[in-house]
């Protein structure tokens, strides 16, 4: 016998009923996964709301060794950004050492990188383009930094590093870029950087290092260095470093000292 026929006063609200219940089973959220998606994870450290307080601490070596080990990540950090860009580089400057040409996207990338460490390309090959670039586009060496940012704020003490997350003592130059010197002669226009974060701060500096026209000298030691396969030696590079203080060789010596008292290389 064939089976009866579900009046459509039945079938109908019963086909919408079941297809309410499927159609909210798919909307409502799955157990066990995010409502939303969650922000990517950022690899640098999040900007700090308080500067640590190292005037508090009396014993010297104690004070030290924590400012040390409070930058340490950060420049450590820093320097691994630098040098995976340099492995991209790398195979750049392989492909140019043969004499072949760039695609339209290879030269736009490597153009860009130039552009980022103030590498003039205006007469330049792609050889000597990449050739250029593998002498920027390094790391600063750890006893270096750890040595430079103890010189020029104080052990962390510095009103610029308290007030302006400026470890490394950087000028900017257009107005309300930064803190005003107390001490700023009269026709100086220069303000010393604020930064909103220590890694901030601490990329900038060697943004510095690795660009600016008057550490050359600096680059080229830390090349031949690369070439010999040799570790970065911080005290030799330091003796590129005579720009970037008024003191030019004093602050030389300071620098090299610090990382020699304090045996920064082994850190």
């Amino acid at each position: 016998m064939a089976g009866k026929m579900l009046p459509g006063s039945v079938l109908y609200p019963g086909l919408l009923a079941l297809a309410l219940i499927i159609f909210g089973w798919q909307l409502s959220p799955v157990e066990g996964l995010p409502e939303s998606i969650p922000e990517p994870v950022v690899s640098e450290q999040a900007p700090i709301s308080v500067f640590p307080d190292f005037a508090a601490v009396v014993e010297v070596d104690e004070r030290k060794q924590q400012f040390f080990q409070f930058l340490k990540d950060y420049i450590d950090a820093a320097n691994a950004e630098v040098l995976e860009t340099r492995q991209q580089l790398k195979r750049y400057d392989e492909i140019a050492a043969t004499g072949s040409r760039f695609s339209p996207t290879e030269r736009a990338w490597i153009l860009a990188l130039a552009d980022e460490y103030d590498v003039d390309t205006g007469e330049l090959f792609e050889r000597e383009i990449t050739a250029e670039l593998m002498r920027r586009v390094d790391e600063v060496p750890l006893a270096m930094a750890l040595a430079q940012a103890a010189n020029e704020s104080a052990w962390g003490t510095s009103r610029f590093a308290l007030e302006g997350n400026n470890i490394f003592g950087q000028w900017c130059f257009e107005s309300g870029c930064g803190l005003v010197p107390l001490q700023r002669q009269g026709n100086a226009s220069y303000e010393v950087r604020k930064f909103e974060s220590i890694g901030e701060s601490v990329r900038a500096y060697i943004k510095n290092i690795n660009s600016q026209y008057s550490y050359e000298e600096l680059r080229e030691r830390r090349a031949r260095m690369r070439r010999r396969n040799e570790p970065l030696n911080a005290f030799d590079l330091a003796a590129g470093l005579a720009a970037y203080s008024e003191r030019g060789e004093n602050y030389v010596d300071e620098v090299q000292n610090l990382i020699l008292q304090n045996e920064l290389d082994r850190l």
